[in-house]
């Protein structure tokens, strides 16, 4: 069953289709802290959470969209306990760090493999890394800087409603977990005008700030002077990136990696330092003069972009972030026909970490899914 297929069939069809999924069997196998979860095994309290969502107050006015949405979230926000729990020799309680964080690149993969729509699979996966924070929240030094912080990456109306499905899809014999906590979440969203949108900063450029500051000012309105633009691509070797740039961009110079080491014969296996260090060179050739130009890698890192941007920001440019990805098997295809070829085997595994940029990264993000040959 694809993606198209599986997301058209009601609740009750999606849950048992994912009750065979190996991922699934996983989870049912998976025991949790009896203190926070005393229903049991994982795959119990997933089944739980789907169960609560059609008793949403909310649930009947959402578009079919949110409510997949929502589905999905609650399918894989746990998925990865699996792969994290671990017994704590001193208390005693089964932990499961990071285990949102793992969630992500899973329900990432499985979406992937189903055929999954980019912006689709790119919320839900947010959603899975992001289901806990509503809850602590107010244990952040500035919660209407998380509350701000969040809408950029995920809707805080889908988190807030996942979090009371979460809540509820669960047996606590100790709970920190207060649905009074939930609802000032909503409160203060609502207050920053955040709830249902993304936060309205003043310009982009006041949004750029904000996610580079370490203690940001919500207040300040930033003059939008760019000496140039950059455009940074990324997505995996053979995504289509040149073609993107030939299609959207014509005649805008380009700093490739892949044509620098063509130039200096080096593979993409091979140590990167000198690679890296000529294309900073020509990149702030560029930067000094004020020119706009293209950066053209797989940047599919966050920190790797973000040492870029870093690089871009100190020449006061403008920076729009191009992602391209689609499906992988076009990827694979597309990767035969050039003429330095990477390994099939790393391309997958570089498709397993990949972290698709976000709008809290640059000035402006375009999702391109479709790459044509």
């Amino acid at each position: 069953m694809n993606w198209q297929q599986l997301s058209e069939q009601p609740l009750a069809a999606i849950v048992a289709w994912a009750e065979d999924q190996p991922w699934a069997r996983a989870m049912a196998d998976c025991q949790q802290d009896a203190t926070w979860h005393a229903e049991g095994d994982v795959w119990t309290h997933t089944k739980l959470v789907c169960a609560q969502l059609p008793q949403l107050a909310e649930w009947p006015a959402l578009t079919q969209r949110e409510q997949t949405l929502l589905i999905f979230t609650a399918l894989f926000h746990d998925s990865a306990k699996p792969l994290t729990s671990q017994l704590d020799a001193e208390t005693g309680h089964i932990r499961s760090p990071k285990h949102a964080v793992k969630g992500e690149h899973l329900v990432r993969e499985k979406l992937r493999d189903l055929g999954c729509d980019l912006v689709t699979r790119e919320e839900i996966a947010r959603l899975v890394r992001f289901h806990g924070r509503p809850h602590f929240c107010f244990e952040r030094s500035e919660p209407k800087h998380e509350v701000v912080s969040l809408s950029w990456r995920v809707s805080n109306k889908l988190l807030y409603l996942f979090a009371l499905a979460d809540s509820r899809g669960r047996l606590a014999r100790e709970s920190s977990r207060s649905e009074e906590t939930l609802h000032l979440f909503r409160l203060l969203s609502e207050e920053m005008n955040c709830f249902d949108q993304p936060y309205p900063f003043a310009n982009e450029q006041a949004r750029f700030l904000f996610f580079r500051a370490t203690s940001p000012d919500l207040h300040y309105t930033p003059h939008g002077a760019y000496r140039s633009t950059v455009t940074m691509l990324s997505g995996l070797p053979g995504a289509g990136k040149d073609t993107w740039l030939a299609q959207h961009s014509p005649g805008l110079p380009v700093v490739a990696l892949d044509g620098i080491r063509a130039e200096l014969d080096v593979s993409a296996v091979d140590n990167q330092g000198e690679v890296l260090q000529l294309a900073r060179e020509r990149c702030r050739e560029f930067l000094r003069k004020g020119e706009s130009f293209a950066f053209n890698a797989t940047n599919l890192l966050r920190q790797t972009r973000g040492n870029w941007v870093n690089l871009f920001a100190d020449y006061s440019a403008r920076i729009e972030i191009v992602y391209v990805e689609p499906p992988l098997t076009t990827i694979l295809r597309q990767n035969k026909s050039r003429g330095r070829q990477v390994p099939e085997k790393v391309i997958r595994e570089l498709a397993a970490k990949v972290e698709p940029p976000t709008w809290t990264e640059g000035h402006r993000l375009l999702l391109a899914e479709q790459a044509h040959e």
